[in-house]
């Protein structure tokens, strides 16, 4: 598939948007823990949250529509497991890819209690596509933030599945809440797009018959005030012993609770289907 002038124009938008959320170096090099990390506990909690109450929001019913009994699955960006796992009784077999191995591990480890076939794969997307086959479903979800090269992203996606490709994502960067965090310790603006119109506005300029439905997240951010200041310290590279001063400039900003996200579902139905 050829990118027309558009899609190359839209896919360098969103990759220069996106590196506009580079933390400035003089902030990083001071950074006592990597703010971009993310911690496989946390994540193994969402997944075993999700698998306990299923959700019948539009991502859980886009895919299951889609996925044929004991049908085949890929799972790109894949953590532990909370946008696939919850399809176990009607997953034939699950590919997983992740850049992280300890959420594969998680994943395995569900996935063998489950029942459910699963292949594994260590690395980035696309430059991992050619060690999965055709699924029949695809999902990737809250992946895309972090994907510079989202046309080539797409386009692996769509080629690696003959039926539905369903993305999930926030209707803003997920670091965008901690904004006025970053203004008050760094004196740092941070930007306001991609925004997931921008994504939405790619896939069809690459081609994809695209629909879109939007919802309030299902999930709080934080279950505490103390859980978002330990997250916040790491995210706006301030040391840990500051979470109290944090939480305190929370309460001050008025950023206590923080609003719950609008999650976006795109998806599309492969034309070989």
């Amino acid at each position: 598939m050829l990118i027309s002038m558009d899609a190359e124009e839209l896919a360098a938008r969103w990759r220069e948007r996106l590196e506009s959320w580079a933390i400035p170096d003089k902030i990083m090099a001071k950074a006592p823990a990597d703010p971009w990390s993310h911690s496989p506990e946390r994540f193994g909690t969402r997944t075993d949250r999700a698998l306990a109450e299923p959700d019948d929001g539009p991502t859980m019913t886009r895919l299951s529509e889609a996925l044929p009994d004991k049908g085949t699955l890929l799972d790109v960006g894949s953590g532990p497991g909370a946008a696939s796992l919850p399809l176990h009784e009607r997953i034939g077999h699950l590919y997983a890819v992740d850049t992280s191995a300890s959420m594969l591990e998680g994943l395995t480890a569900r996935a063998d209690k489950l029942g459910v076939p699963v292949t594994t794969v260590v690395g980035r997307w696309p430059d991992v596509a050619h060690r999965v086959p055709v699924a029949d479903v695809s999902i990737s979800a809250h992946v895309v933030y972090n994907v510079p090269d989202l046309a080539d992203f797409l386009r692996a996606l769509d080629r690696c599945t003959q039926g539905r490709v369903v993305l999930e994502l926030p209707h803003r960067h997920p670091m965008s809440w901690m904004t006025p965090l970053w203004q008050h310790f760094h004196g740092v603006d941070r930007p306001v797009r991609p925004i997931a119109e921008d994504c939405v506005a790619l896939a069809a300029a690459l081609g994809y018959p695209v629909r879109v439905e939007e919802r309030e997240a299902p999930l709080e951010r934080f279950t505490s005030l103390e859980e978002l200041a330990t997250s916040a310290c790491r995210r706006v590279c301030l040391d840990p012993a500051r979470a109290e001063e944090v939480a305190a400039t929370v309460l001050e900003l008025g950023m206590w609770p923080v609003p719950r996200d609008r999650w976006v579902t795109i998806w599309w139905d492969s034309p070989r289907r």
